[in-house]
């Protein structure tokens, strides 16, 4: 099995859902998860493309098997490939320019026919072709395709499939055009099946997208006497609307999920959801490494996967409700740190218990920052906890509370204490005081747990300064 993702942009949900499906069944069969930078695009290709890619893979927890293979690094042996086309007279040399062949296309179109190649410089006499040379022109290299071949291939995914060679647009550019003695930048299809060949790949698993690709490609396997391999087709993954997924979506790449605070754990398991059904009894909260050992494709649907955000929220809050709140502070750090708030001074003991109040209740770790931010900035008294604060019996409560507060740490049975204490002092029911003191506290009536939060500002004397102000 192998990932052939290009470079040319960051790492898509698309290709690391398909990553993901490679390595689940190569995991499950025992075999090999290859990677390939399929980097011919030159112009389109970038260095800092394929360290994304490689990164965010990592950051998924797959892993792959061998070094990737650079495709770049290998066109004398697809230019090697495409000679053996010529010599065989499976391919031939095509003359047609840009010009021609834009006005055969909206010929084509205005004739309400889908475009296609006419195959005009399939059977060129030697004549005709020293004439095209004599002219100047260069050449691409096209492959050639019966209108009249059936092809057919059992889909792991989709079972028989068909194509008939008239439905593949003609003859196939497989070099790019260049001088009549050369051979142009072979292109995709070509280079594809040369490398898998290469690499010994005997399953290739990839979007639907591919499904024509596919048929033109077992047409070069067998003009090269290569061994085919077995496909598998997934579904696409959809928006709401049941399109594909694309940036109008807001959110398409593996780094706008981290950044939004999505965990790899979380990211991971959904992206098996999409397209796979656990079998019975599985539930869909699980590890790569449970998946794997029950991965096949008679449980992967044809149908296209709509993506749910409801579904991805669960699933990672999940994963934070289990972290430990050393596990959460080692993720929570760097985005506090990044709001210029004193982490790295801070008593590791007292971000410990922050993180623990605050993990409950974290569906990504981007909540992290507003619900830690009290903590760290004292909030302004918002509308809701200036009226309580208005309410009869409010002031006096906090009041008694104030007078009875000792400095420095309080126990939870200290605190508890203290507020029956104020209660009684002033002769307002404890849900009363209870309420103002969150007022006081947070600036807010929402928010984390009450005694906790108290007791988490009450240290550095920050509970008796809110209280103050409260007054």
């Amino acid at each position: 099995m192998r990932l052939a993702p290009s470079p040319t942009g960051t790492l898509h949900i698309g290709t690391a859902r398909t990553a993901v499906f490679n390595w689940l069944f190569a995991r499950r069969q025992g075999g090999q998860f290859l990677l390939r930078i399929e980097d011919t695009d030159k112009e389109r290709s970038k260095p800092e493309y394929t360290a994304n890619i490689l990164e965010g893979l990592q950051w998924l927890g797959i892993n792959w098997d061998e070094e990737p293979v650079v495709q770049s690094e290998r066109i004398a042996e697809h230019r090697a490939a495409i000679q053996q086309l010529l010599d065989s007279g499976r391919a031939y040399r095509c003359y047609a320019t840009e010009a021609e062949l834009t006005e055969m296309r909206e010929r084509q179109a205005a004739e309400n026919r889908a475009p296609r190649y006419d195959n005009r410089h399939r059977n060129l006499t030697p004549e005709q072709e020293q004439a095209f040379i004599a002219e100047g022109r260069e050449a691409t290299i096209r492959f050639r395709i019966d209108d009249d071949a059936v092809i057919t291939w059992t889909d792991l995914v989709r079972g028989e499939m068909r194509w008939a060679g008239a439905d593949l647009g003609g003859d196939m550019v497989i070099a790019r055009r260049a001088p009549a003695d050369q051979i142009g930048d072979p292109l995709y299809n070509l280079v594809v099946v040369v490398d898998d060949a290469a690499m010994a790949i005997t399953h290739v698993i990839r979007g639907e997208d591919h499904i024509a690709n596919t048929a033109k490609q077992l047409l070069l396997y067998e003009a090269l006497g290569a061994p085919v391999p077995v496909f598998a087709h997934t579904p696409l993954i959809l928006n709401k609307e049941g399109k594909k997924l694309s940036k109008r979506d807001g959110v398409t790449s593996v780094n706008d999920f981290r950044a939004q605070g999505y965990t790899a754990e979380a990211l991971a398991n959904y992206m098996t959801l999409l397209g796979w059904s656990p079998p019975e009894g599985m539930g869909e909260r699980f590890s790569l490494a449970e998946a794997a050992a029950v991965f096949d494709f008679e449980r992967v649907n044809k149908a296209g996967a709509r993506f749910d955000w409801d579904k991805l929220n669960w699933l990672n809050s999940q994963v934070l409700h289990e972290r430990s709140p050393e596990q959460l502070l080692a993720e929570l750090e760097p985005l506090w740190s990044a709001q210029g708030w004193p982490t790295t001074t801070a008593d590791a003991t007292w971000l410990q218990e922050l993180c623990a109040l605050l993990g409950p209740s974290l569906v990504t770790l981007q909540d992290g920052i507003e619900q830690a931010r009290p903590f760290f900035e004292r909030p302004e008294l918002n509308e809701a906890a200036q009226k309580q604060l208005a309410t009869e019996g409010a002031r006096p409560a906090l009041a008694a509370l104030l007078e009875r507060l000792p400095e420095g740490p309080l126990s939870p049975e200290a605190a508890q204490a203290l507020l029956g204490e104020a209660v009684a002092a002033a002769g307002v029911k404890k849900g009363v005081l209870m309420k103002t003191l969150r007022a006081a506290l947070l600036g807010s009536l929402q928010g984390p747990d009450l005694l906790t939060t108290w007791l988490l500002l009450q240290p550095s004397g920050e509970a008796r300064s809110r209280i103050e102000r409260s007054l």
